[in-house]
């Protein structure tokens, strides 16, 4: 990467550069090749965020099977993240992750799983875990609220078994010709999945992510406190493919001794460490053992920490400089936070970053773990919160005794309660992702890049006034 005109004296973010257009040869977008060349095995630099409202299994299942990556967070207790590890790695790489209900299921309950959205739905069982049939989500929002789920399953059940559908052309083109807008998907009497036309198409443009057994990769995030090397072990012995030691202070002497207590159980598994802002954070954490260090303090869309203690930096700058360092002694960095458009996550990756972690944008996702809510004007939403907020230090140290609890929460950063609205058009964490990824391969064309070791070889970057920002900016109605 390189500045169109003079390098800055002043740190930018995101919003200050724009990337220039060079001479390509990159004749389609589809050709351009988004694996994020690190230890993770990601085709999609794409990571959710280690936030209690943002990932847990099902999201973390859709990423890795369109070639992302999502971190389970710290937060949950070890059992339920073992758990969900094994949920996650017993997930088809193949096809969605079901929403099974029980047949006595209310629709009223249902509504709270589900936005009454196209291509997506449930499968309904019975009290032995038989198949019922597939009920669409789109019923929910004529069925009467006391509904049972079973009694509204009707007709021909669209059910296909995977012998059929043996590649990806072949499963768009049965659902297609079927006029199946969400259909089951079976081995034998064994349920594997569901699948709409459109998740059908994405098998034909993203690669799973997945481990040498051609499981689904998922990362879980470990504190520096405590018995790390201890949950480092279950960890790496459950299944977890990435360990993110994580917490808001990455360059610190805790996290250096976290770090090597997890290379005390494992020299080669793939650990991540941060989050750092400089050279010399990455540097440390490198040397303790990080193979790829996270990058951001204060970006977030939930953090107030730049406002509560002025500490941070301009995220772009910030990845440029970890960027250059790391990839110097053999290192990676994931960019962390601040993100709200495509254009930020291709400006990223054109400052060196081998993927992205994202956050609030998937809060408000079908696949997130939050229930769908629906406010005063009827509009639905997931809840989110920042994770060094009031709300998340509440749930960290519910243990501790009341005294403790109460001069921890002194310190408490962030946004305890914010509406992520569901949009009825793009519901699922797979509709943001295509969205992301057309706009960042789309940037790596006019970067004349067909991969991103080239992207960030051949990237320019001009600079901006809050002006010239404005001006790219669509226009919803006329002037």
């Amino acid at each position: 990467m390189r500045f169109y005109d003079s390098r800055p004296q002043y740190d930018l973010t995101y919003s200050d550069v724009f990337l220039i257009p060079s001479r390509s040869e990159v004749g389609s977008r589809l050709r351009v090749d988004l694996a994020s060349d690190d230890v993770t095995g990601m085709t999609t630099p794409i990571v959710a965020a280690n936030m209690n409202a943002v990932t847990g299994p099902r999201l973390a299942a859709s990423l890795a099977r369109r070639g992302g990556l999502g971190v389970l967070p710290q937060d949950m207790d070890q059992q339920s993240l073992l758990e969900a590890v094994a949920w996650v790695k017993a997930r088809s790489s193949r096809f969605a992750s079901p929403f099974l209900v029980d047949a006595d299921l209310r629709v009223e309950q249902a509504k709270r799983m589900l936005p009454p959205a196209e291509g997506h739905g449930f499968v309904v069982q019975d009290a032995h875990g038989g198949f019922v049939g597939m009920l669409s989500a789109t019923v929910l929002s004529r069925a009467l609220d006391d509904a049972r789920l079973g009694d509204l399953v009707h007709g021909d059940q669209p059910v296909l078994q995977q012998s059929e559908v043996p590649d990806a052309e072949t499963l768009f083109n049965a659902l297609h010709d079927r006029a199946y807008q969400l259909a089951a998907v079976f081995d034998g009497d064994r349920l594997l999945g569901t699948v709409n036309q459109k998740q059908a198409m994405r098998s034909t443009v993203y690669r799973p992510n997945v481990d040498a057994q051609g499981r689904l990769r998922v990362a879980a995030a470990i504190g520096i406190n405590g018995d790390v090397a201890g949950r480092a072990e279950a960890f790496i012995a459950a299944g977890v493919d990435v360990l993110v030691v994580d917490t808001a202070h990455g360059h610190q002497i805790q996290m250096l001794q976290a770090l090597e207590a997890v290379r005390s159980v494992s020299k080669t598994h793939a650990v991540v460490a941060g989050n750092v802002v400089t050279a010399q954070g990455v540097e440390d954490l490198v040397s303790a053992g990080a193979d790829i260090v996270k990058v951001g303090v204060g970006p977030g869309a939930m953090c107030t920490t730049r406002m509560m203690t002025s500490v941070g930096r301009p995220q772009f700058s910030a990845v440029l400089e970890a960027a250059t360092t790391a990839r110097s002694i053999g290192a990676g960095v994931w960019a962390d936070g601040g993100v709200r458009y495509p254009r930020d996550v291709a400006l990223a990756l054109a400052a060196g970053a081998n993927a992205v972690m994202i956050g609030s944008w998937l809060a408000g996702t079908i696949e997130s773990p939050g229930v769908v809510e629906r406010d005063q004007t009827g509009r639905l939403f997931k809840r989110n919160y920042g994770m060094a907020s009031s709300k998340a230090v509440a749930g960290r140290f519910a243990k501790l005794t009341p005294l403790e609890r109460a001069r921890k929460s002194i310190f408490s950063e962030g946004i305890s309660d914010s509406k992520l609205y569901i949009d009825p058009l793009t519901p699922s964490s797979e509709d943001i992702l295509d969205q992301i990824t057309a706009g960042v391969r789309s940037a790596a064309t006019y970067a004349g890049a067909g991969d991103l070791a080239a992207f960030r070889e051949r990237a320019t970057i001009g600079i901006q006034s809050a002006a010239g920002y404005e001006e790219g900016r669509a226009l919803p109605e006329s002037w």
